[in-house]
Formats: C-alpha cells, structure tokens, sequence
C-alpha cells in the first residue's frame, strides 16, 4: 500500500463460479490500513476474502448443511446465476457438488458479523487428530514466520492412536539450518501446542504444478521416502 497506494482487491472464486464469490475491494484495503494492523478488527478483514458480490449468495454451513453463526468455521457454499450447471458429462459429481442449487465449494471458512469472509483451507486437507479439526493453513502461516523456512506445507498421516498427526514438509533457506525442535518452539510462540507438527519431512523443493500450487497429493504419497527427522515429543 505505502508502495503502490490504493489500487489493490482481492477477489475469491472457483471455476465452478468464476471470480464472482466475495471481493475486498480497495476501499476496504484502504480502510483498513488507516486503522493500522494494531486494530484487531481491520488486521482480521485484511485477512480475509471481504463480502459476498452482488447477484451471488454466500453461507458458511455445517454438516447438517444448515447456516453456521459468525466465527464458527464450516464448508463454504454460494448460491446465484454464476454458479455452474455441472460438470460436462459427470452427473455424479455434479450431485456431489450441488445440492438444492447451492455449490459447496470445498472451502473452509468462517464468517464475521459484518459478512466478511475468511478462508481457513480445502475441507480435504483438515487433519482430525484426537477429535480435532487441525486447519494445516493455520501451521504453515506460523512455521513460514521463521527466518530459516522458505517454503513449508502440511499434511496428515494417519496414526492408530490419534487417527492422523501433523507432518510438515519443510524447506529450508539456502545455507539455514534448523531442526525439529528449533521449529517446534517456534511454533509454541504462535500457535496451540496439539497443532504443532509431530514430525518433519525435510525437502530441497515442494512438487508444485504449472500453476505454482503445492501438491499436495503428490506430498501425501512420497513423503515417507523421505529422510526425517525423529518424531517431536
């Protein structure tokens, strides 16, 4: 902002409803800015995604599909004319994916009072250890705050105690050093110890694909080939 003043947005959509679901317009942005990150409020709706857009329904549901009240974290689902007919010649995903004319997304996310929309991860990524949702958006944000990470991503693996654990894939700085336990302290600063990973998988490189997104199927298959480190306590 201080850079390029105030001509950035952000819009968030899928190709199922492309570009169309919410926007933090410039004036958000601006707004925002003025009240400085020290304001909790404006520091959480630059985070976010901003509101719906005009002509598009947006709902934050659980999974009763019912309307979640503001903060709770559910499945994002839009309803409007920009919303797809189906998938060409995939009835069955296209049943899976609408459901009473309303796209569920796949998103998670929660909602503030002012309809400002947060995104947490893909519902497919959240690892359930012991009982609990473990969002690995939320790990890879804290572990990306040490100087020594330059790329990171998270997985689960399944575990016959917890049902899956937190494994992150971490790679490193050119000539950093660090170690499992420098990074479990590190995230102890800044997030629930039960989210922190229980072991590391340390990489050159995270398998991306033409668009620079991380692979995360592909991590899920390879990463026990992988050198490791010894599990964190």
């Amino acid at each position: 902002m201080d850079q390029f003043g105030p001509r950035f947005a952000q819009i968030y959509g899928q190709g199922e409803t492309p570009m169309t679901i919410t926007a933090l317009t410039r004036a958000a942005h601006v707004e925002a800015m003025e009240a400085g990150w020290d304001d909790a409020l404006y520091s959480r709706r630059l985070a976010s995604v901003g509101v719906s857009q005009a002509g598009c329904e947006v709902a934050v549901i659980g999974p009763d599909e019912k309307r979640l009240p503001a903060g709770e974290i559910g499945e994002i689902a839009v309803f409007g004319p920009s919303v797809m007919k189906g998938y060409w010649n995939d009835p069955a995903a296209t049943a899976a994916a609408i459901r009473n004319g309303w796209l569920h997304t796949g998103d998670m996310g929660a909602m503030d009072e002012a309809g400002f929309l947060t995104l947490h991860d893909r519902s497919k990524d959240v690892i359930i250890s012991g009982g609990t949702n473990i969002y690995p958006r939320e790990v890879e944000e804290a572990l990306l705050t040490h100087p020594a990470v330059a790329q990171v991503s998270v997985i689960g693996r399944p575990d016959p105690e917890w049902g899956e654990v937190v494994v992150a894939c971490v790679v490193l700085e050119p000539g950093a050093t660090a170690d499992a336990k420098t990074l479990d302290d590190h995230c102890l600063t800044q997030i629930a110890r039960f989210k922190r990973p229980k072991d590391y998988v340390w990489l050159e490189d995270l398998p991306k694909n033409a668009y620079g997104k991380v692979l995360k199927t592909e991590l899920r298959a390879v990463h026990g080939l992988a050198e490791r480190s010894s599990s964190s306590s």
